[in-house]
């Protein structure tokens, strides 16, 4: 299966600019022969903490967009949206979102999980509600577990899953000053779980924050296949960019046949 995913600049908090310009982006994926297509995280608005604005219900705009796309091209599309929580629509208190992964399949059908992790540092937290539960979804013949950004850094997330998962997806909003960290974890969770990793970061900048892209698809033996790495002293705004990779299950089942890691993975009790 053919794998796209879209590093993209975002318009900050202006959805419907943001869909025009990746409707284009999504179809020239499609036309390249991807099945599974993934945006960057908070695609629509850019990672915006002004939850009274942006926030949308479960089937709001950016969910209806990643559905009449997926149906139009004939394939998967995922990406992350500020879905208000539930509570926050029936009590009188700040409202909060869900920064939630929607991956849309071909015949309209959604698959969701929330990024578990907020990020407390630049206070994603004091907006967002982070999740309480994994998502595997059967893709075609793919076995693709899904997470977000932040959750990267916590390879717990990855670990219930890893036996039954042959891609795993982590769409970012991750900033240009911790380039080194993001690279870094996709290949470690890759090699860790023996699995497909893909990191999906933006370009451009967004409510003060640069971003430098570095998206990438990682092998199971921890081998980056394609990378959307510029040298971002000599290109101080990397651009947009497609990239592919085929993502074979029979190369994750013989990497673990000829490393069998995964069963020496053990629960040790804290003291």
């Amino acid at each position: 299966m053919k794998l796209a995913v879209v590093q993209h600049d975002i318009f900050w908090e202006r959805p419907r600019e943001n869909f025009a310009h990746l409707g284009g982006l999504v179809s020239e994926a499609a036309d390249a022969g991807a099945r599974l297509v993934v945006l960057s995280e908070m695609f629509s608005y850019g990672f915006s903490m002004d939850i009274a604005k942006i926030a949308e219900t479960p089937d709001g705009p950016s969910s209806q967009f990643l559905i009449a796309q997926a149906k139009e091209h004939d394939i998967w599309l995922g990406g992350t949206i500020p879905v208000l929580a539930e509570e926050s629509q029936m009590l009188p208190r700040t409202p909060k979102a869900r920064n939630t992964f929607v991956l849309a399949a071909p015949d309209g059908s959604t698959h969701s999980c929330a990024k578990i992790h907020p990020f407390t540092y630049g206070g994603e937290d004091e907006h967002y509600e982070g999740g309480n539960s994994l998502t595997q979804v059967q893709v075609d013949d793919i076995r693709v577990s899904l997470s977000v950004c932040y959750d990267l850094r916590f390879p717990y997330v990855f670990w219930p899953l890893a036996e039954t998962t042959d891609l795993y997806l982590v769409p970012a909003n991750w900033p240009a000053k911790r380039r080194h960290h993001w690279q870094s974890l996709l290949v470690a969770r890759a090699i860790e779980n023996q699995a497909y990793v893909a990191g999906i970061n933006r370009v451009g900048t967004g409510g003060g924050i640069h971003y430098s892209g570095d998206s990438a698809i990682i092998s199971p033996l921890g081998e980056t296949l394609v990378s959307g790495t510029t040298d971002n002293d000599a290109i101080p705004n990397p651009p947009e960019t497609i990239l592919t990779a085929e993502i074979d299950p029979q190369v994750v089942a013989s990497t673990r046949s000829r490393f069998p890691f995964l069963q020496d993975r053990r629960d040790i009790p804290h003291p």
